[in-house]
């Protein structure tokens, strides 16, 4: 059996397509603290170009997090480009350019210079161009470079199946193995594309989401253990700290996941995460229920953004700073909310 994404192929825009198709020297740039589906993402588009006789470089700001190994082609990544005649710069899943990271600033002439295609799924997203392809309508970054493959006529089993493979990661954790409600038609009919090309959904949502290191499992520990509630319960949060990085031996990217266990909470309608960055910045993870609080209305206050459900954003202030800020801005956004929501009292 096949399975026919030809219904939501003229969704592909004819522009980025054809700058993909057309591109033989690309630098593909992921987003900072790289996770699954802008890896996946660019991994794709790389496959994509290659199948076509071209030879792309992959870049990220950050390494490559170890949860990633898994995926072919990871090691490909470099967080600086070669001196090289690029001829196109494909950014996969940004939702602000500004989430490049450091290695635009590095080398803004270069970033500057080249022609540009993005391709991303986030709401929040403002900075798209003639040639680039937004659609917040995909659960996932990932779920758009299949439709880009197939709209070329690439076969999703192409590159020795690495193709399948890291799209499936990207779909995977960005709908929490179709456990948000971002997971759409659509999604699932690329999702079976995929495992029919070969992809290994089963195993790949054991990699994401149920097989941890144990010093990672301290750290979700401590973590938890200091949950706290604002807004008569209706908020929950906790922080995570580089001190306990230090304590458990863990790295910054041993968080992924945490945010989604503490947004499990029966009662809170929005799940805060805060992560010390730095002396001076703080990192917030946030997810609100269906028909709450938009997320990227919280995150947005701050600069960041994201998608109606989940959402983040940099603090500019220091840990207890931006917690105490954010709480009052999130609590401010429940009241606004059920205020909003109250029927005016008839006249009598």
């Amino acid at each position: 059996m096949t399975f026919d994404l030809r219904p939501w192929l003229d969704s592909v825009p004819t522009a980025a397509a054809g700058a993909i198709f057309a591109s033989r020297r690309p630098l593909i740039a992921t987003h900072e603290n790289p996770d699954a589906d802008t890896l996946g993402a660019a991994l794709g588009v790389a496959a994509i170009v290659e199948h076509f006789g071209g030879s792309a470089t992959l870049v990220s700001t950050d390494p490559v997090p170890p949860l990633y190994d898994f995926l072919t082609g990871v090691d490909r990544f470099v967080q600086d480009p070669p001196t090289a005649d690029f001829d196109l710069l494909v950014v996969c899943d940004c939702g602000s350019l500004d989430r490049l990271g450091a290695v635009a600033q590095r080398h803004k002439s270069l970033f500057d210079r080249l022609p540009r295609v993005l391709v991303d799924h986030h709401a929040s997203n403002t900075d798209g161009g003639p040639q680039d392809w937004v659609d917040p309508a995909a659960a996932a970054t990932c779920e758009l470079v299949t439709l880009l493959a197939a709209r070329l006529g690439v076969p999703l089993d192409v590159a020795d199946g690495m193709l399948a493979s890291a799209l499936m990661a990207g779909i995977v954790m960005d709908t929490a193995t179709f456990g948000h409600p971002n997971a759409t038609p659509r999604t699932l009919a690329v999702s079976a594309a995929l495992v029919e090309a070969g992809a290994p959904l089963s195993d790949i949502s054991r990699r994401l989401y149920r097989s941890k290191p144990d010093t990672q499992l301290r750290l979700f520990g401590r973590v938890l253990d200091r949950l706290d509630t604002a807004a008569d319960g209706r908020i929950i949060y906790s922080w995570l700290a580089d001190a306990d990085l230090e304590a458990t031996g863990t790295i910054s990217s041993h968080s992924e996941g945490l945010i989604d266990l503490l947004a499990q909470s029966e009662s809170a309608d929005i799940a805060i995460l805060f992560k010390e960055a730095g002396p001076t910045v703080t990192r917030i993870s946030v997810r609100t229920k269906p028909g709450g609080v938009d997320a990227t209305v919280l995150t947005g206050a701050f600069g960041g953004g994201g998608h109606a459900r989940a959402a983040g954003a940099s603090v500019d202030a220091p840990l207890a700073e931006a917690r105490t800020r954010v709480l009052d801005e999130a609590s401010r956004l429940l009241a606004t909310s059920a205020t909003a929501a109250t029927p005016a009292t008839p006249a009598a």
